[in-house]
């Protein structure tokens, strides 16, 4: 896998630090709104609170981290070089950023004009990134599994995007459409069609790399993104048409396509060869098992009357898809690409005159535990808080703030890293220069 990256390609460092560096932003804002909203914010999924709550951590945390991820990932993993990518970079931070946070007020006041300018802004900041992603890939061949899965995740991307903005322009405009369908419909688009074929894609390479694992099948590589991006089509159609039987299988196969995934990556990683469990693989194997247990929980719902009667089902099931699902991998990818990041960009500028640092000394082992061990207990508690909200959830509050504030914090220390090391690699070159 490892001899398909194009590292001598990789954008600036700052076009997707600035998108790592956000996205905890958004966490300690989801941490903040616990607090604010207190136990009302689980009287059920459709709260303004939970709706807030949930675009803060899918429209906030995960869509700046997964963008900043394919900034890099596009020309190294498929050499597909956007034009200008730091401009690029920079209109999509600018417009996402605020239009993740307008549509959190949107849902907190329902007043039509904030839908209306975060329609503009998130519509338009997705619509630069994956205008200028596939110019970037036009032309690219795919003779790599990987490559072709990042096309399709981006297809997944604009139909996530899409539904989101018209249910944005309903709720602004009461126009009448099918609210309660339509945000399944959008859910599953985002979680399966989006950020499951975007992981997989992803995890083929940096799995098998970074944790010292097998790689994932070749029918996986070939297959898994397709199969996601299809099976979420063909479900959206048949729910759509009012198919009931057929939509009720093709959603039981949207889900067991989810639970693939987390079950293959948790065989791949029992046969790692690290002797000890390090932190990005603790992060990954958290996910996973939360995913599986959010993908049992929703078969367990369509099948046992007594808990699809309960109200509170899916909102556990958002948490655990949510808190520990996605941003439990997200944050462990974040510990592996940011010190790979400075290395890299700091081995490229060194030249050989200075030796850039080991990817431990960029961020310490240590700090990346003891974070862990702080967002566990955020999952831990928000988990209780679905079932005892009066008494967990303003301690789930305040651990998400810590949490993702230690979070930011080992981020602006890998950063740190990078600009020390670059004092002394402009140190260096004047000498360089002199014994020429």
């Amino acid at each position: 896998m490892q001899g398909l990256l194009s590292f001598e390609q990789a954008p600036p460092i700052s076009a997707p630090l600035r998108f790592f560096m956000t996205a905890p932003v958004f966490a300690i804002l989801a941490g903040l709104l616990l607090l604010w909203s207190g136990p009302d914010l689980f009287a059920s999924r459709w709260t303004p609170a939970a709706l807030a709550l949930t675009h803060l951590i899918t429209a906030g945390f995960m869509l700046q981290a997964m963008l900043g991820a394919m900034m890099q990932l596009l020309p190294v993993m498929a050499g597909a070089n956007m034009k200008r990518p730091l401009l690029v970079a920079s209109v999509v931070h600018a417009t996402i950023t605020p239009g993740a946070l307008l549509l959190v007020a949107a849902f907190l006041t329902y007043q039509p004009w904030l839908f209306g300018l975060s329609m503009a802004f998130l519509g338009g900041g997705v619509s630069v990134f994956v205008s200028a992603a596939a110019h970037a890939l036009h032309g690219v061949e795919s003779p790599s599994p990987t490559i072709r899965s990042l096309k399709l995740a981006l297809l997944g991307l604009v139909g996530t995007v899409g539904l989101g903005l018209l249910l944005a322009a309903s709720l602004g405009w009461s126009i009448g459409l099918p609210l309660v369908q339509l945000a399944n419909i959008h859910m599953s688009w985002g979680f399966v069609a989006w950020g499951c074929a975007m992981l997989a894609a992803v995890g083929a390479v940096a799995v098998p790399m970074f944790q010292l694992t097998p790689d994932y099948p070749r029918w996986f590589g070939r297959g898994f993104a397709f199969a996601a991006l299809g099976v979420v089509f063909l479900w959206t159609l048949a729910d759509l048409a009012g198919w009931a039987v057929l939509s009720t299988l093709l959603a039981v196969a949207v889900v067991l396509t989810a639970a693939t995934f987390a079950v293959l990556t948790l065989n791949i990683q029992r046969q790692s060869k690290r002797p000890k469990l390090d932190v990005v693989q603790l992060y990954w194997r958290v996910a996973m098992f939360s995913a599986l247990a959010a993908c049992v929980l929703w078969l367990a719902a369509q099948g046992i009357p007594l808990l699809a009667d309960w109200s509170g089902w899916p909102l556990l099931f958002g948490v655990l898809i949510l808190f520990g699902g996605f941003m439990s991998v997200i944050v462990g990818m974040l510990y592996k690409i940011s010190p790979f990041l400075v290395w890299l960009h700091l081995q490229n500028l060194g030249r050989g005159r200075v030796v850039a640092p080991n990817m431990k000394k960029v961020l310490a082992e240590a700090q990346m535990e003891r974070q862990m061990y702080a967002h566990f207990t955020a999952f831990a508690l928000l988990l209780l808080a679905v079932f005892w909200p009066v008494w967990f959830v303003y301690p789930a509050g305040l651990a998400l703030i810590v949490a993702n504030g230690w979070l930011l914090r080992n981020l602006f220390s890998a950063v740190g890293v990078y600009r020390a090391h670059l004092i002394k690699i402009d140190a260096a070159a004047p000498a360089q220069t002199g014994r020429a």
